[in-house]
């Protein structure tokens, strides 16, 4: 990776999510502009806020698709980063905080 680019992997259940009644709704769905999920697999040296392993929230209308060994991936810059979640593992009663 060079300079700011990051990349990323979307997660598993950004294909399709679920309404609070347990409605399947799919990717497909228009429902307006919605953001995405993603878990950073690599980053460039000049990345300061991003670690690999971290989860992070980007607009999917902005992207770039790369195919790498058979996986798809995708490839931002850093400043198109929306925010980056707290890892999961964190020993606390609290919910997950951006």
């Amino acid at each position: 990776m060079l300079h700011d680019r990051i990349l990323v992997q979307l997660d598993k259940d950004a294909s399709e999510r679920r309404s609070a009644s347990g409605i399947v709704i799919p990717a497909t769905a228009s429902l307006g502009r919605r953001l995405a999920w993603a878990l950073v697999v690599a980053a460039g040296p000049s990345v300061r806020q991003v670690s690999v392993g971290d989860r992070v929230l980007f607009d999917p209308e902005d992207r770039s698709e790369v195919e790498v060994a058979t996986k798809d991936y995708i490839l931002l810059r850093e400043r198109d980063l929306h925010a980056v979640a707290e890892p999961e593992s964190r020993e606390s009663e609290l919910g997950l905080y951006l």
